[in-house]
């Protein structure tokens, strides 16, 4: 079941260093939101703070809450790994595991949770997987092949069909277009389409066009100055934020006057 999430009061620090800075936003079920921004404002630092990612960094915390369904992520006694098998990522470069084939790939988060799987079962959830990341048709005859050996934008849906063979609730995506030429990009474009009747999707993404075309609300992210925390400046529906954005700094950016 894909669900909401409601974040409010989020500051998010590195060490002593507050990045990110007062975030409120309710990400809806089923819909795809956007965070575009400048480079450095904390896109991505806050997208990997719906995960509890961020944490992973030494002396990297947050305070303020994310709630979904009910429960605080950050609250005492959750397990950050259950978090992230619920809240699933995918990353800005490709990264399939290089020693692993195209089947075991899609099977890694599976393993990982120490489930004793009947061969049955884990064809299953590769065919599943790789048919919900539109990539069966072009490997189910070499899914013992490495990984590696696919092009990069079929790396790249491997990768997704590896986030949703856990079933996870939510999908965060960080610029996961960036390394990837126009057609691969159009390709998986389609398929945040697809997936989002079942997921609730968070993109970061430079591509101020590819916000426009895939997600249902965007979240605009600034800096006040050099050295200070990124903020969210704006928050509404993608339309009203590219054709009538509340804020001039927003319009300012989308125009590409800045950043």
């Amino acid at each position: 079941m894909a669900k909401s999430i409601d974040v409010s009061d989020l500051d998010i620090y590195y060490g002593d260093f507050l990045a990110v800075q007062g975030v409120n936003m309710t990400i809806r079920a089923r819909s795809v939101t956007a965070f575009i921004g400048p480079s450095g404002c904390g896109k991505s630092t806050y997208l990997r703070s719906l995960n509890r990612m961020h944490e992973v960094i030494p002396g990297a915390r947050v305070e303020g809450k994310i709630v979904v369904d009910g429960q605080d992520l950050y609250g005492n006694g959750v397990d950050p790994v259950a978090v992230r098998r619920q809240i699933g990522m995918v990353f800005q470069r490709p990264n399939p595991f290089p020693t692993m084939s195209i089947y075991d790939n899609v099977l890694a988060g599976n393993r990982l949770n120490a489930k004793k799987m009947k061969k049955s079962e884990a064809d299953t959830i590769v065919e599943r997987s790789l048919k919900g990341a539109n990539l069966w048709g072009e490997v189910k005859d070499r899914l013992g092949k490495p990984g590696m050996g696919l092009s990069g934008g079929q790396q790249q849906r491997l990768c997704i069909a590896r986030a949703i063979a856990v079933e996870p609730e939510v999908l965060l995506m960080d610029e996961p277009c960036s390394a990837l030429d126009p057609i691969s990009t159009s390709a998986i474009e389609d398929l945040i389409h697809e997936l989002k009747s079942q997921y609730t999707i968070v993109i970061v993404t430079h591509n101020m066009q590819q916000a426009a075309r895939v997600s249902d609300e965007t979240g605009f992210f600034n800096l006040k100055g050099a050295g200070q925390p990124g903020h969210l400046v704006e928050f509404n529906p993608t339309e009203k934020v590219f054709a009538n954005p509340d804020n001039e700094a927003t319009e300012a950016y989308i125009s590409g006057r800045f950043g």
